[in-house]
């Protein structure tokens, strides 16, 4: 067999299987292949993107999953592709023509947008390289990018449809503006934070009475230079003679009036609202109802325009609230200005403060689609896990909002509406309309907005498929949608999911997806986010050049439960980096000793020893075991079960015990051990592979003698039962040896007997049976000269007793150890563990500290007592063993 170099090393395997299984096409699929369909899209990323830490979890869950469908024998594939990210995107162009001095205005908006695609060759798209390093299969052969002409065409066809259904129309409404990037934001774009700002209260006069008026209170004080209105409840008395009356506003020359709505809260404040129709919501739809003037008073830099006069005109909006404030106070109006704590929208994109503005736009009459959408989760076809999120899913979903589909950047798909002179808008799927629609005139203009990147993401789960209109059908479409699992963050369960769900349904009336699987966030090992400004920040290619792809993918799998966030830690990387190492040095031991066994069928039942019926029927109950993690998603469970077999029962115990077997001379025992030792290996990398593929296809090349390329372990049979291997009687009759071998093992390491130091053992035990029919076995393992199995043990001065389950050992003491030493340390052990309890004692016995201190730790400190007392009871009894042999 193949000889393994003594350690793996990712660097020298990595990049050449990753090649190898490239050149014989193990990612691609092909829809008229047989199998099961199961089908992934990936989340695309943004053309800008870098691999960071949450990508890598992203796509080592993705890869696992696609990689067992494979070797289940489903016509698997995975979806590779990227996202244009047009605010993302657009941001960094033009931080680059800052750097040479110039701006997207200087060159122009065809020039600017050749500009980026330019960039978007050359740079972009380096994380789907990276993606590589991590191993994953996507089929390359249908990389997709949400700006490509059949994407484009896909956008354009849907935009005209739901037009054409009335679901997409132009209004001026309030909507969420970002100052910096100069653009309408949707509500997902939009990330609250509960900021520390002030809360400003003060008088508007009366227009008939000066000296009175009515209190109100702003976080935003510039805004009552829009304000049109004050409200007060319909019910507040202390207003009964008011509503009606006007106020005069003491910077501008006009009045408006005291109205009543039931939006009012009578307990805030002083009762009284002040009215800014233009720059908030709940203004804004008083004011529809009320009748009343709509001023807006910021730009688009939220400057403030002319309409305030000329003594704060082209203010920035918090300059102005500070000087608006100078001016209350001058004119004996500011009543104070208190710190208020209160949420405030932050742009997702560059964490500007964002303005509610009037402003025409496009947008998504969203109901008819959202209604849909809820319908499915409600009806279980397409169903989120964890279920926990169903209802914040749905919540969402029932309470959505039209949706804000225009931007105002240049870099994405341009709005396909076009208007002639007299301002009437044709919308078409024509690239250059020549007439209007309405009044046959030409010299259309298109529209100078974007469509949200959200927009055309949204159809990314059909439209990879081939679609781009209603009716088509293509061989992937047919065959692999909808799709098995959407696997993602739960973090963007509301801008991608809910969209994909929604349009789905709409044009394929099928939902995109069977199953939402959300993942949680990774953070450092202290549950903390990873931010540079914590300095706790992960760069999984660092991981990945020092570590290996799969030390990184195992380290994220090892805690990764649905819908609860990762933690990570390098050290961790590192202790998944020993597991492959682990696993290395097992196959290669099983290379040496297997002489040319390769894996198959197994000698009859009745040929096998104990130590091979318990290895096969753990290996089965494992294996079950992933399954049914599989089932619920759990990686982290099926990692762990995995781990467990391979160090816990594997290396540690069944290696042990078949070494005097494959070693020996007998020729039948050895060929039985090296088919079982065999077996095991194969099911082992098998069953490991979806998560760690790189070292187990060396290893399985390597077991098996396959050659690479078609003769690949990623389309090797999965694993399936074998109930016929599971042997209660064999666990059983194993864990017995086990108990006694390990018992042995506590008795060396607490008594300092060397592991190479032989000694006899007598035993009483309720298993005598299988310990007895086993001896060679027990005293292989437990490292003994001879095993004596009695009845009852005889109290013999000058011995030591090990307690088993079911059962005792005694050991002759003499010679075995150095006395006087063994002595001094137990009495060295004894003070301090008797020191420690008369401290634990002496709180307890305080009555002020059991009376205030938290129950949980006085519990503590009661559960310390039982352990030292147990210790102390322990040590005293070795201390009496030693002593007889002194007197």
């Amino acid at each position: 067999m193949t000889e393994l170099p003594k350690a793996y090393d990712p660097a020298a395997v990595e990049p050449d299987l990753y090649e190898d299984w490239l050149a014989a096409g193990l990612f691609s699929a092909d829809p008229d292949d047989e199998g099961e369909p199961f089908a992934i899209v990936i989340p695309p990323p943004n053309v800008t993107g870098a691999l960071h830490i949450g990508h890598a979890l992203t796509n080592a869950i993705e890869d696992a999953m696609v990689r067992r469908a494979r070797m289940q024998g489903k016509n698997a594939v995975w979806i590779p592709g990227m996202d244009h990210a047009g605010i993302a995107t657009q941001n960094v162009v033009e931080k680059q023509l800052a750097a040479e001095g110039t701006d997207r205005h200087e060159l122009g908006r065809e020039a600017f947008v050749e500009r980026v695609w330019e960039w978007k060759e050359e740079s972009g798209g380096r994380i789907l390289d990276q993606l590589r390093k991590l191993g994953s299969s996507l089929d390359w052969d249908r990389e997709a990018f949400t700006f490509d002409e059949p994407r484009s065409r896909a956008v354009r066809e849907v935009f005209v449809s739901l037009h054409e259904q009335g679901l997409i129309y132009r209004g001026n409404r309030l909507i969420n503006w970002c100052p910096r990037c100069h653009t309408a934001l949707s509500d997902i774009e939009v990330d609250h934070s509960d900021d520390v700002g002030e809360l400003a209260r003060f008088r508007y006069p009366f227009a008939d009475d000066p000296d009175g008026g009515i209190e109100v209170a702003t976080t935003r004080a510039e805004t009552m230079l829009g304000d049109t209105a004050i409200a007060v409840h319909p019910d507040d008395e202390r207003y009964a003679d008011v509503v009606g009356r006007e106020v005069r506003h003491p910077f501008q020359d006009r009045t408006f009036r005291v109205i009543a709505d039931d939006y009012v809260d009578p307990e805030f404040g002083s009762g009284a609202v002040k009215i800014t129709p233009a720059h908030d919501p709940n203004d804004h739809a008083i004011a529809l109802r009320h009748d009343l003037e709509v001023i807006d008073i910021l730009a688009e830099d939220a400057t403030l325009t002319d309409v305030v006069g000329e003594r704060f005109a082209g203010l920035d909006r918090f300059e102005a609230r500070r000087q608006v404030k100078e001016e209350l106070d001058a004119l004996g109006l500011l009543l104070g200005v208190d710190s208020h704590e209160h949420s405030v929208g932050h742009c997702s994109r560059c964490d500007t403060v964002v303005e509610p503005r009037l402003s025409d736009q496009w947008f998504v009459e969203v109901r008819p689609l959202a209604d849909k959408a809820a319908q499915a989760v409600r009806d279980g076809r397409t169903r989120l896990v964890p279920d926990r999120f169903t209802k914040s899913f749905l919540d969402w979903l029932d309470g959505l909002h039209d949706w804000t589909i225009s931007r105002q950047i240049w870099w994405g798909h341009r709005i396909p509406a076009w208007y002639c002179p007299d301002g009437h808008i044709t919308v078409t799927r024509e690239d250059a309309p020549t007439a209007c629609t309405e009044c046959g005139q030409g010299g259309l203009v298109q529209d100078e907005d974007v469509l949200d990147t959200w927009f055309s993401s949204q159809l990314w789960p059909f439209t990879v498929f081939g679609w781009e209109k209603p009716g088509d059908t293509t061989p992937e479409l047919e065959t692999w949608y909808p799709t098995a699992v959407l696997e993602t963050g739960y973090d963007i369960n509301t801008f991608w999911v809910s969209r994909m769900l929604m349009i789905g349904l709409w044009f394929l009336d099928e939902v995109p997806f069977r199953v939402i699987y959300n993942h949680g966030m990774v953070r450092d090992q202290y549950g903390k986010k990873m931010s540079k400004s914590f300095g706790n920040v992960i760069d999984p290619l660092e991981f990945i050049d020092e570590f290996g792809a799969d030390a990184l993918r195992f380290a994220l799998f090892q805690h990764s439960s649905p819908g609860t966030d990762v933690p990570l830690a390098p050290e961790w990387v590192e202790g998944a980096k020993r597991f492959t190492n682990k696993l290395w040095n097992i196959v290669g031991f099983g290379l040496r000793v297997l002489d040319d066994a390769r894996p198959g069928a197994l000698p009859p039942r009745e040929q096998l020893a104990l130590e091979d019926r318990w290895i096969l029927s753990t290996l089965e109950r494992t294996r079950a075991q992933a399954e049914d993690a599989y089932a619920t998603w759990d990686y982290a469970r099926i990692s762990g079960a995995l781990y467990h077999l391979a160090w816990d029962e594997l290396a540690d115990w069944y290696l042990e015990a078949v070494k005097p077997r494959v070693y020996g001379d007998d020729p039948d025992t050895k060929a039985t051990a090296q088919a079982v030792l065999a077996r095991v290996l194969d099911d082992l990398l098998r069953l490991l592979h979806p998560m760690i593929p790189f070292v187990t296809e060396q290893l399985w090349r390597a077991l098996t003698g396959a050659a690479g390329g078609p003769e690949s372990l990623m389309v090797a049979p999965y694993p399936t039962g074998r109930p016929d291997d599971l042997d209660e009687d064999a666990e059983a009759g194993f864990a017995a040896i086990r108990d006694l071998v390990t018992e042995v093992r506590r008795f060396r390491s607490q008594n300092g007997v060397a592991p190479s130091a032989r000694f006899e053992l007598t035993v009483t035990s309720s298993a005598r049976g299988v310990l007895e029919g086993h001896r060679t076995l027990v005293t292989s393992l437990a490292g003994l000269s001879d095993v004596t199995f009695v009845d009852a043990l005889e109290d013999r001065p000058g011995t030591s007793t090990i307690v088993l389950d079911g059962g005792q050992a005694q050991v002759e003491l003499a010679g075995l150890i150095d006395v006087d030493a063994e002595l001094a340390r137990i009495d060295k052990e004894l003070a301090r563990a008797e020191g420690d309890l008369r401290g634990v004692e002496g709180k307890l016995g305080n009555a002020n500290f059991v009376d205030k201190a938290p129950a949980e730790v006085v519990q503590q400190q009661r559960d310390r007592q039982v352990e030292l007392t147990r210790t102390i009871e322990e040590l005293t009894a070795q201390r009496g063993a030693l002593a007889d042999l002194t007197s």
